[in-house]
């Protein structure tokens, strides 16, 4: 048997994140939350009112910035601290969402998040999930996947997904959302969302999380030879 890492890469409302955690429990390995870092570095800049566009505040605003990751006994699931903070309800809001890209596709932002996502990643055993993954933050990762779905379907599963945390908001709003994220990620300058080129493809469209889950389990325990 190998150990590997898992780089899952894709558009915002594919089920990355879910599906991540799904598959990182079945294979007994570590879920790192990329997209839950650059939320929680969104959540600092709000609150600090960092100008993205100053690059000095940006950079000492990223000084002050700490991110881990702890199981909550309660759920067994990995959620968000910020400075110490659990921000893992508040990274999920809409005003985050809509911020996230633009702070996300700063060039020390991602740098130095990037440094974070390697450092956790060096003993492998790790699925990790977000637009760059493995394009750049694990070029060598032993599994690359790009997930993707129709717009209309992402837009139901984030609305769903909201609604099961208690946040109502418009299935148009979320819509306009996902298609501006779309646009930022695919665009940004710095390691834009790209499938790598020996990435597998999963179009989740038309598949169920349970379906989903299991086919890139699948495809993991071919290369760890289990």
């Amino acid at each position: 048997m190998q150990d590997i890492i898992v780089a899952i890469d894709g558009y915002s409302g594919c089920g990355k994140s879910s599906t991540a955690k799904a598959v990182a429990y079945f294979l007994d390995y570590t879920y790192i939350d990329s997209g839950a870092m650059y939320r929680a570095v969104t959540i600092f800049f709000l609150r600090e009112e960092i100008d993205l566009q100053q690059s000095q505040k940006v950079s000492e605003a990223l000084n002050k910035i700490n991110i881990h990751f702890d199981r909550n006994k309660d759920t067994q699931e990995n959620e968000t601290y910020l400075n110490g903070e659990n921000v893992e309800r508040e990274i999920r809001k809409m005003e985050v969402s809509d911020f996230v890209s633009d702070v996300s596709a700063i060039p020390q932002v991602r740098e130095k998040m990037v440094q974070q996502q390697r450092q956790m990643g060096k003993q492998k055993r790790v699925v990790m999930d977000g637009r760059d993954i493995g394009t750049n933050v694990f070029p060598d990762a032993e599994l690359k996947v790009f997930m993707t779905a129709d717009l209309e379907v992402r837009a139901i599963r984030r609305k769903q997904e909201l609604t099961q945390k208690g946040v109502q908001v418009d299935l148009d709003d979320i819509k306009k959302n996902l298609t501006e994220r779309d646009r930022i990620d695919t665009q940004r300058l710095e390691n834009p969302l790209t499938k790598a080129h020996d990435a597998v493809v999963l179009d989740t469209t038309h598949l169920d999380f349970n379906e989903q889950v299991e086919q890139l389990v699948r495809l993991a325990k071919k290369l760890i030879g289990v």
